[in-house]
């Protein structure tokens, strides 16, 4: 630094020799699209509006509970016992709103900080092709975020067809929402190879089916580029969560009692009354058979997409280990059962295709529970992308020493620069490797860092202002087969 010295005496100057230090950015901040009871908070329009949650409570507080589910009937005998099994709730319409209870998901998983992007509330969203429009709005909304490094979709994979008139009307719309639902998610991948900084975590449309349709329709129908930013679960979970029952619209029905002659000896008081009533101290409330109507449903729980608690293992996993690790051979929370159960052979065909499109288990092990069996991306035939991990990892390099290099524009395009530049991002890579991010047994085997003249620049360079760093990384990759060798050994003495 240049001193204006006038008057004789002595002068200190602290003059920096350090270069800044390379801050990881987080790695497991996902963005989850879905509909909303609410999408106004203290007088502020939420609607495709990334907001940014703590906890389940504060998304409670702001966007509120799930949708209830009710508007049914649960027949009952003379005796107070449910006499009619209930249909399945879970085919209702308000059922298709799962963003509430795959929140929930995520935190039972491990899950911490994430954004909510609200395209719509449960009384404005009738499940038409609308849903893509505002998944698509949501999205472009997402893109102005810089904090999000994971995208899913809730809500998407329960948009249901039209109802058709014969089989071939019926084929032909559930063909076209297949491929409404794989449009979003190809929009998602464009987005996180656009920006590098996020990566998709996505169902199929029709995960709690078995058979290989389902996969056969997502693989044609999720195309072929930016693969490598996107990784797919199947099946979906039959989780332990109830549903959220709206108990002032559930009535019961009960007959009277006859006598043997089948003359009606005493009409039931309950006939009619809601499970609301029944359970208050109202004159006729009875807690028997609201307990037995509460047993019925009981039967019932919440079924999901397995992508909100598999982020939710990306979360535990990039806090406990590190994002190097892959996220596999880990246990899912609150799961009751698959909706699915994936045996050997179609595992086979989920892990290994042609066409290279993996799409990771969730599978049941004796002892073990329900297990993530996949860490492959939808890239299962690159050799550089493979697998989730790595470029997650790559993924929050760039992120991080792009944002520590931002301090260097417009320095001086010089050696001085250059040396600043290269010790910074090789500090960096060192905490990497000995984290056990990146494999080698010294430095130079695990990464290099190049940059100046006559290395990764040019005079015109120089020129026209760029500085041109090179980095190499040789990340730790998953064991996924581990072969153990058997032989007999001859006896020697």
């Amino acid at each position: 630094m240049a001193l204006n010295l006038r008057t004789p005496g002595v002068y200190i100057v602290e003059e920096s020799k350090f270069p800044p230090s390379v801050v990881p950015v987080e790695t497991a901040i996902p963005a989850f699209f879905g509909y909303t009871r609410n999408a106004q908070y203290k007088g502020t329009n939420l609607l495709n509006r990334p907001v940014a949650v703590n906890s389940l409570l504060e998304f409670q507080e702001i966007f509120g509970l799930a949708s209830e589910i009710g508007g049914f009937v649960i027949a009952l005998d003379e005796d107070g016992n449910v006499a009619t099994p209930v249909a399945d709730p879970g085919q209702g319409a308000n059922a298709r709103f799962r963003l509430a209870y795959a929140l929930r998901h995520f935190y039972d998983n491990g899950g911490g900080r994430c954004y909510i992007v609200s395209v719509g509330t449960y009384a404005a969203s009738a499940v038409t092709s609308d849903i893509v429009n505002a998944h698509i709005a949501g999205l472009e909304a997402l893109a102005r975020e810089d904090e999000p490094t994971l995208i899913v979709f809730p809500d998407l994979s329960g948009m249901r067809p039209a109802a058709g008139a014969n089989p071939a009307e019926i084929a032909a719309n559930l063909a076209a929402t297949r491929a409404a639902y794989h449009s979003v998610l190809v929009q998602a991948l464009n987005q996180c190879a656009r920006l590098g900084d996020r990566f998709l975590v996505c169902d199929l449309w029709d995960g709690d089916q078995p058979g290989s349709d389902g996969i056969t329709a997502f693989r044609n129908g999720i195309g072929t580029r930016n693969l490598k930013y996107g990784a797919a679960y199947h099946p979906y979970i039959r989780t332990t969560m109830a549903w959220n029952w709206d108990e002032s619209t559930i009535t019961v029905t009960q007959v009277a009692r006859r006598n043997d002659d089948g003359t009606v000896t005493r009409p039931s008081p309950h006939n009619g009354m809601t499970l609301a009533a029944l359970k208050t101290g109202s004159p006729d409330s009875n807690p028997l058979i609201y307990g037995n109507a509460r047993n019925e449903l009981a039967r019932f729980a919440v079924t999901l997409p397995p992508a909100a608690a598999v982020v939710g293992i990306y979360a535990t996993v990039d806090r406990t280990r590190g994002v190097w690790k892959s996220p596999a051979n880990e246990s899912l929370a609150s799961v009751f059962d698959l909706s699915v159960r994936i045996d050997q052979d179609l595992n086979d065909n989920m892990n290994v295709e042609p066409s290279g499109k993996t799409i990771n288990a969730l599978r049941a092990f004796s002892g073990k529970g329900f297990l993530i069996w996949g860490a492959r991306t939808l890239a299962g035939n690159d050799n550089e992308w493979r697998y989730v991990s790595v470029r997650r990892f790559f993924n929050m390099v760039e992120e991080s020493t792009r944002k520590t290099t931002e301090a260097f524009v417009f320095e001086p395009n010089a050696a001085g620069t250059w040396a600043k530049v290269k010790a910074m991002i090789e500090n960096f890579l060192i905490i990497q490797w000995r984290d056990g991010a990146l494999a080698g047994a010294k430095p130079n085997d695990a990464f290099y860092v190049n940059v100046g003249l006559g290395s990764t620049m040019t005079a015109q360079d120089i020129l026209e202002g760029r500085m041109n760093v090179e980095i190499g990384m040789a990340v730790v990759r998953p064991a996924e087969f581990v072969v153990l060798r058997f032989s007999h050994k001859m006896q020697e003495s």
